[in-house]
């Protein structure tokens, strides 16, 4: 059992560390909010919504899903979508000296967060096949006990990821009162949301 947790700690680490639109909006939401605790419904969020994702791709109910070409194709058209919204409102956002007091940007309330989160999460195609056919193939190699030691460890990847991410993000932020390191980030952020809705195109059409 503990060689089944080991297994899918490691593996969800390797899967969960790229830089990814997911990961790209937790590490905004920890450096443009004021206080760790602002940035939690985005932290909550994605962390449940990994739950979820590796929940049902080790139960297998996401790879039949994924299975009908017609769910698939709404999901990675939406996915190619919202990934152009993405990018388009994270390189017009001016983040600014974000941890003043005078600040007047705009920061995201929780719900907004939550909206977003989500959406990054489960809408995101590369992140869900990722999911489904490596986490959910590799947990076919076990059962029982065993199985649930290697889901438990992909979970408590995600949260501890989250969190430690939402974190160092936060830190980023009070190291960078002018916020130019952010600008920096936003303009980056938004090319690679950018570069996987093409991607993600590429590999629909």
């Amino acid at each position: 059992m503990a060689a089944a947790f080991m297994h899918g700690f490691i593996l969800a680490f390797g899967l969960i560390l790229p830089l990814g639109v997911q990961n790209i909006f937790v590490f905004n939401q920890g450096a443009l909010q004021k206080r760790f605790i602002n940035a939690l419904p985005v932290v909550l969020t994605a962390s449940l919504c990994d739950t979820l994702l590796i929940s049902l791709a080790v139960l297998g109910v996401s790879l039949v899903v994924l299975g009908s070409f017609w769910i698939k194709t709404i999901l990675l058209s939406t996915g190619i979508v919202f990934l152009l919204y993405m990018g388009w409102s994270t390189w017009k956002s001016t983040p600014g000296n974000h941890k003043s007091e005078n600040n007047t940007a705009e920061t995201f309330t929780p719900l907004k967060q939550i909206v977003f989160a989500a959406s990054v999460s489960l809408l995101n195609p590369h992140a869900i096949m990722d999911t489904v056919g490596v986490i959910g193939t590799s947990s076919l190699n076990y059962n029982g006990a065993e199985k649930a030691a290697f889901t438990i460890a992909c979970i408590v990847v995600s949260w501890i990821w989250f969190i430690g991410l939402a974190a160092v993000g936060q830190m980023t932020g009070e190291l960078d009162k002018s916020g130019r390191f952010m600008v920096i980030i936003n303009k980056i952020s938004a090319l690679i949301m950018w570069a996987a809705a093409i991607y993600i195109g590429f590999s629909l059409f």
